[in-house]
């Protein structure tokens, strides 16, 4: 993908990380390093570039480091109120921008014969993909693949499962990690979002050296209930011999994230809902546990009986290569 970036935007300072990469010399520079670079420098916030990008705090500030020490030098200054550009990091950032929007020009047009595909895909999505990952892919697919009919429809785990097997949908983006008919059903996990301890600001677990799945045991817990979290949620507890102390069950993220912001209990829900801050503005911290607690996984899921449609599989290797290049 460096290579083809290179030849893209002919640039002598990425074709010269390209060559000291494949040296050995140093880790390899990807899309999504220049992505995180650029929402920081442009926020003035680890935070606000992590919203933005809808991932962790801790994924933006290793990728930014990962990216400085790639290049030699140091990209953003670090200080109390934030982040700001250094001179070296305020000239990269032009060509981070200009790599990036070579990419996406490149990109709006169909390639090959997938452009020429036409006819309706039927995708099924459960909530929170629809919720939290779904609206930019939409967008760009519909743009680079004007011929198909993409028609969106969020149904419950058991009723994708089953309209995939009838052929009322013809693939679905959903949780992988809760697919139930693996008989009758293939799937392909995109990504896996981990799963991790919210916390209010200010909570005594912050201190704490390490935090047990027990010490949580021992706090107001708050139960997100959609997309079968209550069930998922049940199997690590189960796992380990404990349960959470529930003391309000919701079908709805942005509850569970005002209230444990507010201190009514702690949460243990996946990266890709998270956001730093409730709608009250509020704050909300991240631990994790000693004990593993599985990710969310999320993925492609068709009927084993019929082989994708071609407007599916021009689905299928768009949205791979999105999550390859970081979109």
């Amino acid at each position: 993908m460096l290579t083809r970036v290179a030849r893209i935007c002919k640039y002598g300072f990425l074709d010269y990380v390209i060559q000291k990469s494949d040296n050995g010399l140093l880790m390899s520079l990807t899309l999504k390093h220049l992505r995180y670079f650029i929402a920081a420098a442009e926020t003035g916030q680890i935070s606000h570039a992590a919203m933005e990008l809808n991932i962790s705090q801790s994924a933006v500030t290793t990728g930014i480091q990962g990216l400085e020490t790639t290049l030699g030098v140091r990209l953003l200054a670090r200080g109390a109120a934030g982040v700001s550009v250094t001179p070296q990091g305020a000239r990269f950032l032009s060509r981070a921008k200009a790599i990036i929007a070579a990419v996406e020009e490149a990109t709006r047009s169909p390639l090959g014969e997938e452009g020429a595909v036409t006819g309706q895909l039927r995708l099924g999505l459960t909530y929170t993909v629809a919720g939290y990952f779904m609206a930019r892919h939409y967008a760009a697919f519909r743009r680079i693949y004007p011929g198909i009919a993409l028609e969106l429809l969020e149904q419950p785990r058991p009723a994708i499962e089953n309209a995939l097997v009838t052929g009322g949908l013809d693939l679905a983006v959903m949780l992988t990690s809760n697919l139930g008919n693996a008989g009758e059903l293939a799937s392909e996990t995109l990504f896996r979002s981990r799963r991790r301890l919210w916390l209010p600001s200010e909570h005594r677990l912050l201190s704490a050296p390490e935090i047990h799945l027990a010490d949580v045991a021992r706090e107001p817990y708050v139960m997100l209930t959609v997309d079968e979290a209550g069930r998922t949620a049940g199997r690590y507890w189960d796992q380990f011999g404990l349960a959470p102390k529930v003391v309000f069950s919701t079908s709805s993220v942005e509850a569970v994230r005002s209230m444990v912001a507010a201190g009514m209990g702690v949460t243990v829900l996946s990266d890709m809902v998270y956001r730093p801050w409730s709608l009250e503005g509020q704050k909300i911290e991240l631990r994790q546990t000693v004990e593993p607690i599985p990710s969310m996984d999320v993925g492609l899921t068709w009927a084993n009986a019929r082989p994708l449609s071609p407007p599916a599989q021009v689905f299928r290797a768009f949205i791979t290569a999105a999550l390859a290049t970081g979109g």
